[in-house]
C-alpha cells in the first residue's frame, strides 16, 4: 500500500512553482507496540473523552480548543479562528533563503520528510529547484504548516527527490551553560589521550546503520513468541559491575589491551555484524485463530524454535 502525504501544497522559489507532496522519511510502525487491557477479563482498555465536573462523555463536535488562563478559567478558541489567521505557508513552502549545511546546529533538527513533485505537472520546475540547490552546495530554508503549526524546514538534494527536515524555533532550545557550568575544568594529560586514541583508533569503522540491531526489540519478540508457544520465560541475571575506577591511566590500558586481544579472534571467525532484514529484525509469529489460549500450545510437544515470520504493522497493532 502506497504511503500517505503528510502534506500537499506547492514549492515556491521565487516566481518557480510545482506542486510538491511531503512524507515521512521514518517509521514506529514496525516496533513492537501494546495495549492496555484488563487484568481480570483480559478486554482492551478504552479510553473515552468525558467532561472534568459532569463525567459525562463529549461528543467530537462539541469539543474545542481553550488556552487555560487560570484555574477554572480558559479562553475559547474556535477552528475557524485558526483558519483566519492561517498562514501563506499552510499551502505553500516558500525558500527564503539559503545557508552552509554546516550553519545549522544539529539540536535544531526534529525530524526528516521526504518532498516529491505531486502528479505528472511540474517535473521540470520541481528539477530546476532541486539541481539549483544542489548545484550551490548549500540548503535552502522555507516554512511549511503540519497540524496547525507554522514549522522552519531545511531542503537538501537527495537522489532525485528533497529531505526536508523541520528545525526547532530557538525558544525549544535550551542552553548548554545551565548544564555545563558545573563541569570541572581538568587537564588531560598527553599520555591519557594517546591511550584514549588509540582504543578509538581499535574501534573505528564506517558508519553502517544495517548493521545496528534493537536489542530489546529482539528482546521483545522473543518473549512473546515464547509466550505464544506456552514455553517459560527466565528472568535475566542482572548485569556485573565493571566496579570502580580507581586509576584512570591503569583502566585505559587495560582497555587498550583487552581491544588488541578482541581484535585478532575477530578476524580468524571471520564473522561480520549480523545484518538486519528490512524493518530491523525478526518478527513475530503470526497468531491462528482468535485468543488462541497458551494451554493449548503446552499440549504438543515442544518444537525447535524456527525463524519467526514477519507480521504486518497491522496484526501486530491489532486490538
Amino acid at each position: 500500500m502506497a504511503p500517505r502525504a503528510n502534506w500537499k501544497g506547492f514549492l515556491r522559489l521565487s516566481l518557480v512553482t510545482c506542486p510538491v507532496a511531503l512524507y515521512p522519511a521514518t517509521s514506529d510502525t514496525e516496533k513492537v507496540s501494546f495495549n492496555q487491557i484488563n487484568r481480570k477479563t483480559g478486554h482492551r482498555i478504552k479510553y473515552a473523552k468525558v467532561d472534568a465536573d459532569t463525567g459525562e462523555e463529549v461528543a467530537a463536535e462539541d469539543i474545542m480548543k481553550g488556552y487555560k488562563v487560570d484555574t477554572d478559567t480558559y479562553i475559547e478558541v474556535s477552528k475557524d479562528e485558526l483558519d483566519d489567521i492561517a498562514l501563506e505557508s499552510t499551502h505553500t513552502i516558500e525558500i527564503d533563503e539559503f545557508v552552509p549545511k554546516s550553519d545549522i546546529d544539529s539540536r535544531y533538527l526534529i525530524r526528516p520528510y521526504y518532498l516529491v513533485p505531486d502528479g505528472k505537472v511540474g517535473h521540470d520546475a520541481f528539477a530546476v529547484i532541486r539541481e539549483t540547490i544542489r548545484s550551490m552546495n548549500k540548503v535552502a530554508i522555507g516554512r511549511v504548516v503540519l497540524t496547525n503549526r507554522e514549522h522552519i524546514v531545511a531542503l537538501e538534494p537527495l537522489g532525485q527527490g528533497l529531505m526536508g527536515t523541520l528545525l526547532r524555533y530557538p525558544y525549544e532550545v535550551r542552553s548548554e551553560q545551565e548544564y555545563f557550568d558545573g563541569i570541572q575544568d581538568v587537564k588531560v594529560t598527553k599520555d591519557m589521550l594517546d591511550l584514549a586514541k588509540h582504543i578509538v583508533e581499535k574501534k573505528s569503522g564506517s558508519f553502517e546503520p544495517e548493521h545496528f540491531e534493537d536489542h530489546y526489540e529482539s528482546a521483545l519478540i522473543d518473549l512473546i513468541n515464547k509466550k505464544r508457544s506456552g514455553l517459560p520465560t527466565a528472568a535475566k541475571a542482572a548485569p556485573k559491575s565493571g566496579g570502580n575506577v580507581i586509576n584512570l591511566m591503569d583502566a585505559l590500558k587495560r582497555s587498550l589491551a583487552s581491544e588488541k586481544q578482541s581484535a585478532p579472534l575477530a578476524k580468524a571467525k571471520g564473522k561480520k555484524p549480523r545484518k538486519a532484514a528490512a524493518g530491523q529484525r525478526e518478527m513475530l509469529l503470526p497468531i491462528s485463530g482468535k485468543g488462541a489460549a497458551p494451554e493449548a500450545a503446552k499440549v504438543r510437544e515442544p518444537k525447535k524454535a524456527e525463524k519467526p515470520v514477519r507480521a504486518t504493522a497491522r496484526s501486530k497493532k491489532a486490538g
